[in-house]
């Protein structure tokens, strides 16, 4: 009898290890928009991570053991990629060693890659901050860059788990419907920041200017990711004066205690935006992100 029950559990211990129980593909997500998009597009096929949070700047982020871990056994990277995680990313994979997720394999998944990228500097030197020499890499600042990420996300995880193809397609296609009907939404909504003359913390934001045509007047930064300064502030001050701007914005992971000395002193509203999911409280998911976001904005224009 215990013999017969012994064999009976081999048995079932091997069929589970077979397709039917096959393993969840596990994306390893540098920020937390491929973490949303990868559950969006694979639902209960996909397990995802996000090594950041919306309250982390990702351009410093330690490698540690916890996240070579996580990479090791990952069946997919996505990352942003033109230099943003250039300070941990290839440490991590380098210490993973997990083929993979090598350059040129489905599961190396870079956003920038399938976006039209801003921001390219006519020519690099360290003099002048923290610039991203391969163009911009903040693309979740724009609705308009999801779907075309959403739809290469997509296709690569076709190629890794093909047996889950229908799936992949089919769940692509209703996100896209619904991303389609939100883009419609958002343009209706954001009608009155068309053309608004702001400020902002951090080079961060070109794609959202570019999506609203917003007209940037200045940064709190004097040089990218150089912390700002009281005499760079002072004469932004002093400019402020001269050409006013709307609002003044800073991401929820960054320091307002630049943003908050200048709005004090000129009146302009200092508007904390999420940045990414996680940000705020309201941004939970791809939608609520830009809903917020846009509301945010939206709600300090009308306050003046």
């Amino acid at each position: 009898m215990l013999r017969h029950s012994i064999k009976w559990l081999l048995l079932v211990t091997l069929l589970g290890a077979g397709p039917l129980a096959q393993a969840k593909v596990f994306v390893f997500a540098c920020e937390p928009i491929y973490k949303a998009l990868a559950k969006q597009l694979g639902g209960d096929e996909i397990e995802a991570f996000s090594a950041t949070t919306g309250l982390q700047d990702p351009h410093h982020i330690q490698a540690r053991p916890s996240l070579i871990a996580k990479i090791r056994r990952a069946d997919m990277v996505a990352c942003h990629g033109a230099g943003l995680e250039i300070g941990w990313l290839p440490l991590l994979l380098r210490r993973a060693s997990n083929p993979k997720l090598k350059p040129g394999q489905p599961g190396y998944f870079i956003g920038t890659e399938h976006i039209r990228i801003l921001g390219k500097p006519k020519q690099v030197d360290r003099s002048q901050g923290d610039v991203h020499a391969a163009g911009n890499p903040h693309l979740q600042t724009s609705p308009t860059n999801i779907g075309r990420v959403a739809r290469a996300m997509s296709a690569a995880l076709v190629q890794i788990d093909p047996a889950h193809a229908n799936i992949y397609q089919n769940r692509l296609k209703q996100f896209s419907a619904k991303w389609k009907a939100a883009l419609k939404r958002w343009k209706k909504m954001t009608r009155p920041l068309r053309h608004l003359p702001i400020v902002v913390h951090h080079e961060s934001w070109i794609y959202l200017e570019d999506y609203l045509k917003l007209k940037k007047l200045g940064t709190l930064e004097d040089k990218p990711g150089v912390p700002p300064t009281s005499g760079h502030l002072s004469e932004l001050l002093e400019a402020m004066k001269q050409r006013p701007a709307k609002v003044i914005i800073y991401a929820a992971y960054q320091d307002d205690r630049a943003a908050r000395w200048l709005s004090k002193r000129t009146g302009i509203p200092a508007v904390k935006v999420p940045f990414t999911i996680g940000g705020t409280p309201k941004a939970k998911d791809l939608f609520s992100l830009y809903d917020d976001t846009f509301k945010r904005l939206l709600d300090a224009v009308a306050a003046q």
